[in-house]
C-alpha cells in the first residue's frame, strides 16, 4: 500500500511538576526547602530515514503523543526528562503545519529532521524560590504543557529519473525490464495507481533510481482525474523520460499527446518545462512507430529514441543516453550549489 499524504495531531509531552518539600531530619535544625524540579516533556521529532518509501505507517494513526516528564521529589531529587518521540518518514516528505498552512520543513534528504512539537518545560521545585527574605518557600511550579500541532505529511517521491507519459504508454513495463521492480501491468489505462520505484544498475559502481509516475491526462494541472496527486511526484525527478505510444488505444494522435503532457507539466510548475527531458517512442514493434519518432524529431529538434520493452530493442542505447543526461544534470546542480555557496560567503573587508 502506497500512501503519500497523511494528517496527524502531534502532542508533545507535558513537563513534570516541581516538588514542594522540606528537609526534616534529626539533628539538622532549620533544614530548609529541598523540593526538586520536574523533568522536561518529550518533543516530537520527525526525521527522514533511509529504506522507507511510503507513509503507510501513519495512514491510520491520527494522534502521536510524546512522553511526559517525571515530577520532582524531595531531598533535591529532580524528575527525569522524557525521551523524545522519533517519527521516521521517507526522504522527500514535506511537513506542513495544517492550522497555519506553512511548511515546517522539507525533509528532502536522508537525515534531515525537524522538531514538530516541543515538549513542555519541567516545573521548578520550592528550592528554586528560596531567598534571604523567603527562607521557607511554600510554592512550586507546575510543569508546562507540551506543544500541540496538527501536521500534514506530504510525500513527493525522490528519483533520479521519472517516467512520464499518457496512460498505457509502457512506463511500468519499461521499469520492470530495467529494474527489479514489479509494478502491476495490464492492457488497459491507469493500471498504475501510485508511483513505483526501481533501482537501475548500469554496472557494479553505477546505478540510479527510476520512478514510474502514473499516467497523466489532459487537464491534470487543473486537477482532472488524479492530476495533482501524480504531478507532485514529478517535481522531485532529476531527469524526465517521456514515453510516447505510437498507436494509442483511444486512436488519439501520439504527437499531440506528447505536447498535451508537456503543456500540463508547465501549467503545474513552469520549472518542469526546463527539466532535462528525453523523448522515447515505446512499442517500436508496432507499425508507424518510426514515423511518429520522425515527426517528434521535426517538432522538437531533439533526439528521439525508439525502444521496445517487450523485445528489449533499443534499451542499451537508451540507458547510455540516460546515464549521460543524468551525469550532466548532476554536474549542473553541483556547479549551481558551489556558485550559491560562493555568493553567500562573507567577503573580506
Amino acid at each position: 500500500m502506497f500512501v503519500d499524504r497523511v494528517k496527524i495531531e502531534a502532542i508533545a509531552g507535558r513537563g513534570g511538576h516541581g516538588c514542594m518539600s522540606f528537609r526534616r531530619e534529626k539533628y539538622v535544625p532549620r533544614g530548609g526547602p529541598n523540593g526538586g524540579d520536574g523533568g522536561n516533556g518529550g518533543s516530537i521529532i520527525i526525521i527522514a530515514e533511509k529504506g522507507i518509501n511510503s507513509l503507510v505507517d501513519y495512514a491510520h494513526r491520527h494522534h502521536i503523543r510524546g512522553a511526559n516528564g517525571n515530577n520532582g521529589q524531595g531531598y533535591g531529587c529532580h524528575g527525569a526528562c522524557a525521551d523524545d518521540t522519533i517519527i521516521k518518514v521517507p526522504a522527500g516528505t514535506i511537513v506542513i503545519d495544517a492550522a497555519n498552512d506553512f511548511v515546517l520543513k522539507d525533509l528532502a534528504e536522508v537525515g534531515d529532521m525537524v522538531v514538530a512539537a516541543h515538549g513542555g518545560r519541567g516545573g521548578k521545585g520550592n528550592t528554586r524560590f528560596k531567598s534571604s527574605t523567603n527562607q521557607a518557600p511554600r510554592q512550586a511550579q507546575q510543569g508546562g504543557e507540551g506543544e500541540k500541532r496538527t501536521l500534514i505529511f506530504e510525500l513527493k517521491v525522490i528519483a533520479d529519473v521519472g517516467l512520464i507519459g499518457m496512460p498505457n504508454a509502457g512506463k511500468s513495463t519499461l521499469l520492470s525490464r530495467l529494474s527489479a521492480a514489479r509494478p502491476e501491468i495490464a492492457n488497459y489505462p491507469f493500471t498504475t495507481k501510485y508511483p513505483n520505484l526501481g533501482q537501475v544498475r548500469l554496472d557494479l559502481d553505477r546505478s540510479f533510481i527510476m520512478a514510474d509516475i502514473p499516467g497523466l491526462i489532459e487537464g491534470a494541472a487543473d486537477g482532472v482525474g488524479l492530476g495533482h496527486d501524480f504531478l507532485k511526484h514529478i517535481e522531485r525527478a532529476g531527469v524526465l523520460v517521456h514515453l510516447v505510444e505510437p498507436m494509442p488505444m483511444d486512436q488519439s494522435d501520439p504527437v499531440a499527446n506528447y505536447h498535451a503532457i508537456r503543456s500540463e507539466l508547465i501549467q503545474f510548475n513552469p520549472a518542469l518545462g526546463q527539466r532535462p527531458e528525453m523523448i522515447v517512442v515505446s512499442k517500436s514493434e508496432l507499425p508507424g512507430a518510426e514515423d511518429v519518432a520522425a515527426q517528434l524529431r521535426t517538432d522538437t529538434g531533439q533526439e528521439v529514441h525508439l525502444i521496445s520493452a517487450a523485445t528489449g530493442s533499443g534499451l542499451p542505447p537508451l540507458l547510455n543516453a540516460i546515464d549521460k543526461m543524468l551525469t550532466a544534470h548532476r554536474k549542473e546542480i553541483e556547479l549551481a550549489k558551489a556558485a550559491e555557496a560562493d555568493s553567500d560567503a562573507p567577503t573580506a573587508s
